[in-house]
């Protein structure tokens, strides 16, 4: 057939009749390499939970394929009459976007992510790696692709009119499409229920955003609220499930039942300890085990999650819905520790009584009558330990001076920044703080217990004065080291007094406690992303972050990475660096840290 002999209108017919076969045969193959994220992912056990996979799977890949040819080629057939020309067109297209499939589902398998701006830095980065190896060799397939293509436009331009004859388009197409409406009303429901089987796979598959309709259905009757409330509230399964610890904790280590105590004074930044502030704990820091360069796993009260888990805070909601205790208290517990829990606030942060100290009934004992002040904590706390504290005892004291400091009103005769009445007040805390922490080591030391009694003074973040000039006054605004960078001071009985600067981490705590004073002998790989704080060797990067970004610290910059996979750097005043890319082992091994306790079965 030569196209000059044929009308503008039968050529365009012809080839939107050609296109909607071609478009069929590419969703088979886009289905067929689909398969590959549908091995990689957990295989649901409900019948309701399979049929969604089977349903999401063909409305999908059909809907994203077809989708993607009425936006780009169905124009096309418009402006491109020509066969041959038009064809070609299409067969280049189908071939970027079928090598871009097979590199993502290679993406899935290895890291866990579809790609987005963080895995295309790996794919072109210039560091090599075993992983970007892979999805690079992926694009040697891509001349096989375009041959395959070519072969199958060609066939189907021969064989259009058989297969127009056969009447099956329709019924195809209507397949495809109750697929498609299928998989979201049946995850519309699942969302509003809860229903982990189905809502576990809204990742599955790229460019996937499942429909919800919980505003709708609330509208018409469909769903009553305060009972999709009271789910929400109780709910313990719509999360990914987190396998924590990986493996039972073995014990060959020789242990020692020294008592315990971890002392959070909220919102302390690293150079508050100094002799004109803190000159107690200055002194103490001096006497004892000092970690000048250390580090909390967040910039909010998430620290504290990171201090007593060992793991990052995007670990924290799976952790609440399992209702997991951290294993450091769990060993404490098997090991007949008792237990004194005390704050300055009451514990008015529900990841104490919801999620840290859950297991140990913290909520039940929040009747009220608890200390609101410092100065009531430590009363309890003094009463507690000489009447009730059993033989080996752990305790936990949260001190909220400094969390809880207002700036000084402007004095009439005195002219002086907010900034500066901010530092002023701050600093005023900071001492008061001391001296309440001292009068705590002062009990400690009258009642003969620093001999037997391991004392941990650190904070939950730190906290600016606008040193990044991004207006940054406290806490939970940026990474920088002002609002990481804590103090780490350690008193334990026997050890040598010493200062280290080596990088230092919230989450290396549980682990160095578990090893040495509890007899730990599993490699902390299996319980936690940090590592011995007596560890002196050189760590790559330093993990911090909140539940909804991870900031992976080194000596030279700060890369802080959202839940999309977009990231920005930072050097180490936490200026933005636009022109730099991050380094490759950095983002690889910290991505890795964030999949690697969740668990690959539902």
């Amino acid at each position: 057939m030569v196209d000059s002999g044929n009308s503008y209108g039968e050529r365009v017919s012809r080839l939107v009749g050609w296109g909607h076969w071609f478009a069929f045969f590419n969703i088979v193959a886009s289905m067929l390499i689909g398969t590959r994220y549908i091995v990689q992912s957990p295989w649901p056990e409900t019948l309701i939970g399979q049929f969604y996979l089977a349903v999401s799977w063909v409305g999908h890949f059909g809907f994203l394929v077809f989708a993607l040819y009425l936006l780009v080629l169905f124009p096309l057939t418009f402006i491109l009459p020509s066969r041959k020309l038009f064809r070609l067109v299409a067969v280049i297209f189908a071939t970027i976007g079928q090598t871009i499939l097979l590199v993502d589902t290679q993406a899935y398998q290895s890291i866990n992510l579809h790609l987005n701006p963080v895995v295309w830095e790996l794919l072109f980065s210039e560091d090599k790696s075993a992983i970007s190896a892979d999805l690079q060799h992926l694009f040697v397939v891509m001349p096989l692709i375009f041959l395959v293509q070519l072969a199958l436009s060609e066939w189907v331009w021969r064989k259009q009119r058989k297969l127009s004859h056969k009447h099956i388009g329709r019924p195809l197409a209507a397949i495809f499409f109750l697929s498609f409406m299928a998989s979201h009303l049946v995850y519309i429901w699942a969302d509003a229920y809860f229903y982990n089987p189905i809502t576990s796979q809204r990742s599955n598959f790229p460019l996937s955003y499942p429909m919800t309709a919980k505003s709708f259905m609330e509208k018409h009757g469909l769903l009553d609220r305060e009972e999709y409330l009271k789910r929400l509230a109780e709910n313990q399964e719509n999360v990914d499930l987190i396998n924590y610890p990986l493996e039972k904790l073995e014990f060959n280590r020789r242990g020692s039942k020294l008592n315990v105590l971890i002392i959070s004074i909220n919102n302390l930044r690293a150079d508050a300890l100094n002799q004109d502030e803190m000159p107690n704990l200055y002194q103490f820091a001096q006497d004892n085990q000092n970690f000048v360069n250390h580090y909390s796993s967040s910039n909010d009260t998430y620290g504290a999650f990171g201090l007593f888990y060992g793991l990052p805070s995007s670990y924290a909601s799976g952790i609440k819905a399992q209702g997991t205790a951290p294993v450091l208290l769990d060993v404490l517990n098997d090991q007949e520790y008792s237990f004194g829990l005390f704050s300055g606030n009451g514990f008015e942060d529900d990841l104490y009584s919801e999620v840290i100290f859950r297991n140990l009934n913290l909520a039940q004992q929040l009747d009220g009558s608890q200390a609101h002040t410092d100065k009531q904590s430590i009363n309890d706390w003094n009463k507690w330990l000489t009447e009730q504290a059993k033989q080996p005892w752990f305790s936990f004291i949260e001190v909220t001076t400094v969390d809880n400091f207002e700036s000084e009103p402007t004095s009439s005769n005195q002219e002086t920044s907010a900034g500066e009445r901010f530092k002023k007040a701050y600093k005023q805390a900071v001492k008061s703080a001391d001296i309440t922490v001292d009068s705590v080591l002062k009990s400690l030391e009258q009642q003969q217990l620093l001999d037997n009694t391991i004392v941990i003074i650190t904070s939950n973040h730190g906290s600016e004065f606008n040193e990044t000039n991004t207006n940054s006054w406290g806490a939970n605004s940026n990474y920088s080291r002002y609002q990481l960078q804590v103090p780490m001071i350690i008193h334990w009985p026997g050890m040598m007094p010493g200062e280290f600067s080596h990088s230092t981490s919230h989450l290396d705590l549980s682990v160095t406690l578990l090893q040495d004073m509890l007899g730990v002998s599993s490699n902390p790989y299996d319980y936690s992303s940090g590592r011995n704080l007596f560890d002196e060797s050189r760590r790559r990067w330093i993990l911090a972050g909140d539940t909804r970004e991870i900031a992976l610290i080194t000596g030279a910059q700060t890369t802080v990475i959202d839940k999309f996979g977009n990231y920005k750097l930072f050097d180490d005043n936490y200026k933005r660096l636009r022109e730099t890319s991050p380094k490759l082992p950095v983002l690889m091994q910290g991505l890795t840290e964030l999949q690697r306790f969740y668990s690959k079965a539902n």
